[in-house]
């Protein structure tokens, strides 16, 4: 019944209302790109770390503008630069330390050099073309906060303050499970009834994109010993476990019950389309007792004797994807400590569509058209839950609330995908 659905709040309260950051561990700062900084940082040095030329030209006093003044020196990056005396000047390169004594610097192109006589422009005001030292960053000032996903400019930013280590969270670990008889990888022939899985390598490259370790695989048989053991064994060494499949109310859907057996189950039928059967509790961490279908990898240790977090996704693709980016995401975000990963950015959009909704709030696949008239959310003709070719190019989810009607032209909340 309709009046027993879970809203989506709800469901975002239970699953991160005790989550607790992951511990942190030192890696060398080629090997960070995408992890999350542990700790704030703060600048030790000036960047730039000198007054410098920002172009090939002749450094001088500004109060010198306007003379035929002798060519002393020469300035390359990476040189030292000795003092310029007054009524004088030096030839540099983009990059070189302007001396000192000089505070501007002319592009080459406005001087007229006669041998060792250069003849400046009048009017030269003082900082003419000098990137200062300190302009990026000054010592002592934030540098980077906790939380901070490492993208390339983060990067770069702690290179320049000769940073060669940092200290990141532990990428969480999770062990997929893909539940269900009739589920086979490919490179198996196909027995009758049965399909490739498709969730897997889908979820495990989405789990990797959130920041996530993915430790193990395991196929789990369709009896409710089988999946009870295998979701004891990837509790063991897993920070969530994440499962596709049997979380219905089918005679062989095994999940939901095993769960609730082993640990905790908040909420498994949501106010939400697709994805009504998603489960989301707790596992206990135990002993392992073998695996089915996967092992999770060497030197993993549970670091503590509580629980895992477990999501039970639909066996449904396009169910799986959507739950992945609603569930999975904010969960990794908050193991993470990265606000970034939190919430999904909106976009508001005209929508090119027309639909409406049931009591179950719709996450449509649309596509974002921009032009000077604004954006445009272009839904895929075939909504089904089965249907993974309409999330191959979606820019986001428009997002329908429940019991609503929506018109083209309507503007419509859209929930933007094309992030890290």
């Amino acid at each position: 019944m309709a009046s027993d659905l879970k809203p989506m709040s709800e469901a975002l309260l239970t699953l991160l209302g005790d989550v607790r950051r992951l511990p942190s561990e030192k890696i060398a700062l080629s090997r960070a790109a995408g992890r999350v900084l542990a700790d704030a940082m703060v600048a030790r040095l000036d960047v730039p770390p000198f007054d410098n030329s920002a172009m090939d030209g002749y450094a001088l006093h500004h109060e010198d503008a306007g003379k035929a003044l002798p060519v002393v020196a020469r300035i390359a990056a990476g040189q030292d630069a000795p003092p310029l005396k007054r009524g004088s000047c030096a030839r540099i390169f983009t990059g070189g330390e302007v001396p000192p004594g000089a505070d501007c610097v002319v592009m080459q192109e406005k001087v007229d050099r006669d041998g060792d006589v250069a003849t400046m422009p009048d009017g030269v005001p003082a900082g003419n073309n000098v990137r200062r030292r300190g302009r990026d960053v000054s010592r002592g000032d934030p540098l980077l906060a906790a939380g901070t996903r490492l993208d390339a400019a983060a990067l770069g930013h702690l290179a320049g303050q000769g940073v060669t280590e940092v200290e990141v969270i532990r990428a969480p670990r999770v062990a997929l499970l893909s539940t269900g008889d009739e589920i086979v990888d490919p490179g198996t022939p196909l027995a009758p009834g049965q399909i490739y899985n498709s969730n897997r390598p889908m979820l495990r490259s989405l789990l990797e994109r959130f920041g996530a370790e993915v430790i193990a695989t395991i196929r789990v048989p369709d009896t409710a010993p089988s999946t009870e053991r295998c979701l004891r064994d990837a509790a063991t060494d897993a920070d969530l476990v994440v499962s596709t499949g049997g979380v219905s109310v089918g005679e062989e859907d095994h999940v939901k019950a095993a769960v609730e057996r082993l640990g905790e189950l908040a909420l498994w039928r949501l106010a939400i389309r697709p994805g009504k059967p998603l489960a989301l509790g707790k596992l206990p961490r135990g002993h392992a007792q073998g695996r089915d279908g996967g092992n999770p990898a060497e030197g993993h240790p549970a670091e503590d004797n509580g629980q895992a977090h477990f999501v039970g996704l639909p066996g449904n693709p396009v169910s799986s994807f959507v739950g992945a980016w609603l569930f999975l995401r904010p969960l990794i975000g908050a193991l993470l400590g990265s606000p970034e990963l939190s919430e999904l950015p909106r976009v508001w959009a005209n929508s090119g569509f027309a639909t409406s909704t049931g009591p179950r709030q719709h996450y449509m696949r649309v596509r974002l058209a921009f032009s000077a008239q604004g954006v445009t959310a272009e839904a895929f003709e075939d909504q089904n839950s089965g249907v993974l070719s309409s999330c191959i190019g979606a820019d986001a989810f428009a997002v329908v609330p429940p019991h609503s009607d929506v018109a083209i032209g309507d503007v419509v909340e859209c929930l933007w995908l094309k992030v890290p």
